[in-house]
């Protein structure tokens, strides 16, 4: 049975937004982006998921436990916006060409 012409267009649209999909996935999963807070005394490493990877602390902050705390929040904070920031660029090139509406995805 041979679907109508908008029906194929849209099972061909769905086909091309999965694939983008799984690209994008690939692509997310090797962002790395590194943060530091305390002009560099706490640095931090984050992957495309978010995930925490390494944490490098400076030993002259390790004394004060409570600058050191908020320095580490910072660090992450920061690199949470680097991973949001990375992946929009990443979604913004991809669905770019397919003609979605803006914010569908």
């Amino acid at each position: 049975m041979k679907l109508p012409g908008n029906m194929q267009q849209m099972q061909q649209m769905m086909r091309q937004a999965q694939q983008v999909q799984e690209k994008l996935q690939q692509e997310v999963a090797q962002i790395r982006v590194e943060a530091s807070a305390g002009g560099g005394m706490v640095t931090v490493q984050m992957d495309g998921q978010k995930n925490l990877l390494k944490v490098k602390i400076d030993p002259e902050v390790a004394g004060d436990v409570e600058m050191l705390q908020d320095m580490v929040v910072a660090a992450c904070n920061e690199a949470v916006k680097k991973v949001d920031g990375e992946v929009q660029q990443k979604m913004g090139g991809m669905l770019g060409g397919m003609g979605l509406p803006p914010g569908l995805f």
